[in-house]
């Protein structure tokens, strides 16, 4: 009897997940997390590198369905009090893809809003949340007679005060210098290893509470719209899109979890291994919320991004050992993980 509940209770779980899921990309990055670990970031570079790490199992993205997790970058547009932290993919040397981009705006009244935008290749159109915010306590009545006893009940964890987010108040802070990641295709920092994708039903699983934070997405219907169009309008006009996403797309490549069951080849794990670069920034110094650590800008050339020698302890499917000198130009070989 009780194998039978556990097997009814699993099949109901995976129906009520394949309801809310999207047959896109966008399921493999939850966006309702993403700005999650967004708010809770101290640094851009802090965001970049814990959206990246395997073990907070938010990044299960597969764009080139090879069967490794993507490596997402984030590149900074700003003007003034207005900001977009853009999210990418290098899908191959010349390919870039858009994934989502979170807008960070603040009005005449010094008002904060944050809202995250999905790219509408991977998410569908109009794709936005944004956090549920400050509701006004309940006060008691002082001349209540009545026999019932009066009992407030508050839900901080679906209240959210924009302004006290770390990563707002780092942002517009004296001491913010605009973040734009070093890194590109073929060539990322030590701390990143590609990592297998999971099944789509256990990715959604694991971060679906996630959703009690936040207004908006398109499941059940999506009534929040742009607060600031200007920025949102300013990062449409440059941004990237990937030919070989929107072939994978057309072709129906990334519905249910065929993202997640077409395991990489050998010769694809081969070549992720024999091409992988990184430069010299550890995942803890990109963490760290200085001014100095966050004085980072894209190098004229990609060559200034020096590879340094790895540290001690490597893992086994990493190179033996880097380049000694700067790189003239970006790696070559076969196409591999971003």
């Amino acid at each position: 009897m009780l194998a039978i509940f556990i097997a009814i209770s699993n099949l109901n779980a995976i129906e009520s997940t394949d309801e809310e899921l999207l047959g896109l990309p966008g399921d493999n990055l939850d966006l309702y997390a993403t700005l999650t670990l967004f708010q809770e970031s101290k640094t851009i570079e802090e965001f970049e590198a814990s959206l990246n790490d395997e073990e907070n199992g938010i990044n299960n993205l597969d764009l080139d369905l090879d069967g490794d997790v993507d490596f997402i970058k984030v590149v900074t547009q700003g003007e003034g009090d207005d900001f977009a932290f853009v999210l990418q993919v290098d899908i191959l040397e010349n390919e870039i893809q858009d994934v989502a981009v979170v807008l960070v705006t603040k009005d005449e009244s010094e008002e904060v809003n944050i809202q995250m935008v999905g790219d509408e290749e991977l998410y569908g159109k109009d794709y936005v949340i944004e956090p549920k915010l400050e509701t006004p306590a309940v006060t008691a009545n002082p001349a209540y007679s009545g026999a019932d006893t009066v009992v407030i009940q508050n839900e901080p964890a679906t209240v959210v005060v924009v302004e006290s987010e770390p990563i707002v108040q780092y942002v517009y802070s004296p001491i913010y210098t605009p973040y734009y990641s070093p890194y590109y295709y073929g060539y990322y920092p030590p701390y990143y290893t590609p990592y297998p994708v999971i099944s789509v039903n256990v990715y959604f699983g694991r971060n679906r509470y996630h959703r009690n934070n936040y207004y908006g997405g398109n499941r059940g219907g999506n009534t929040v719209v742009i607060n600031n169009n200007n920025t949102y309008n300013n990062y449409s006009r440059t941004k990237n899109t990937s030919n070989t996403v929107n072939k994978n797309r057309t072709e129906g490549n990334y519905k249910s979890n065929n993202t997640s069951k077409r395991p990489a080849s050998d010769s694809e794990k081969s070549s992720k291994v024999s091409d992988k670069k990184s430069v010299p920034n550890s995942k803890e110094n990109a963490t760290k919320s200085s001014a100095m650590d966050n004085k980072s800008s894209v190098p004229a050339d990609k060559s200034k991004a020096k590879p340094t020698s790895k540290p001690a302890s490597k893992p086994a499917n990493k190179p033996a050992a880097k380049p000694a000198s700067r790189p003239s130009s970006k790696p070559k070989g076969n196409p591999r993980k971003r």
